[in-house]
C-alpha cells in the first residue's frame, strides 16, 4: 500500500491525512504555502479515497493555499463517528501549520460530515466552504436501493443514513450559517441510477437535493458525479469561490 496511515484513536477506524499526489510520502504531511495563513481541508466522498480530491488539491495548492487532503474510511462507520474523525485530523493539520482561516471543499457525503461536525462544535475558524455534488436533501437513489442485496455492504453505515426520509442525517441539519457555494452536476455514467432520480441529476445526486437554505451561490456544470472532482471548469470556480465567495461562471 502506497500511502502510509496516520492512526487516530477511534471505535471505527483509522483517518489519514496526505499531501496531494504524496502517495509515497508520509500521511501527516500537509502542502504548506509559505505566504498563506489559509488552509483547505478537502474530504472526498462516500466510496473513494483522497486521489480523488488530488487534482482539486494540486489546483489550489498553485493558487497558493496549504492544503490537507483527508483520507477517512468511509464505509466502516456512521456520519456521527466519521464526522469528527474527518473533519477534525482536517483542522489539527490546518492549525499544526499555523492557518488563521481555514476553508473546506468537499466531495459528496463529505459536505455531510462538514455540515454534521460544525452543527455540533462550530468552526471558529472556518472560512469559506465549497461542496461538489452534495446530497444537502438526501439522495432518491439511497431510498430506491437501500433494500437491494449489496448495498448496505457496499455503502456501509454512513451511506445507509444519506436518504430523503425525516430520519436521514441530511433531513436533520439546519441551514447552514457560513459561506457556501455549491456546484451540481447534470451529467451520468450510469444510465440506470439517473432514472430513478429527479431531472437533472450528475448520477447520484439531483441538482435539487444539492441546495440548503444559507447558501451563498449555486453553479450547475455538465459534470457527472464521479468526476466533477476534476473538471476544469470546476476547479475554475471553486478557486474563485474561496477567493472572492462567488463563482466566475455567469452560464448556469
Amino acid at each position: 500500500m502506497h500511502l502510509k496511515r496516520l492512526l487516530v484513536p477511534c471505535a471505527v477506524a483509522a483517518v489519514a491525512v496526505c499531501t496531494a499526489g504524496c502517495a509515497t510520502e508520509p500521511a501527516s504531511r500537509v502542502v504548506q504555502s509559505a505566504q498563506s495563513s489559509e488552509c483547505v481541508v478537502l474530504l472526498h466522498g462516500l466510496n473513494r479515497s483522497w486521489r480523488a480530491m488530488r487534482p482539486m488539491a494540486r489546483a489550489l495548492q498553485d493558487d497558493g493555499f496549504t492544503t490537507v487532503n483527508v483520507d477517512y474510511p468511509s464505509q466502516l462507520g456512521t456520519i456521527e463517528e466519521l464526522a469528527p474523525m474527518a473533519v477534525g485530523l482536517g483542522l489539527e493539520q490546518c492549525r499544526s501549520a499555523g492557518a488563521t482561516k481555514v476553508h473546506f471543499v468537499t466531495h459528496s457525503m463529505g459536505g455531510i460530515l462538514l455540515r454534521y461536525a460544525n452543527e455540533r462544535t462550530p468552526i471558529r475558524e472556518l472560512g469559506r466552504v465549497v461542496m461538489l455534488g452534495p446530497p444537502n436533501q438526501g439522495s432518491e437513489l439511497v431510498d430506491r436501493t437501500r433494500t437491494w442485496p449489496g448495498f448496505a455492504a457496499l455503502s456501509g453505515p454512513a451511506g445507509m443514513q444519506l436518504g430523503t426520509s425525516p430520519d436521514s442525517i441530511p433531513s436533520q441539519l439546519g441551514p447552514v450559517d457560513f459561506e457556501l457555494g455549491i456546484i451540481a452536476g447534470t451529467n451520468t455514467i450510469n444510465v440506470l441510477a439517473s432514472a430513478m432520480l429527479p431531472n437533472p441529476d450528475d448520477g447520484k445526486v439531483s441538482v435539487a437535493s444539492t441546495m440548503v437554505d444559507g447558501m451563498q451561490d449555486h453553479l450547475v456544470v455538465d459534470d457527472s458525479h464521479r468526476f466533477i472532482t476534476r473538471s476544469a471548469v470546476v476547479l475554475r470556480n471553486t478557486r474563485s469561490f474561496l477567493r472572492t465567495g462567488s463563482f466566475v461562471d455567469v452560464d448556469r
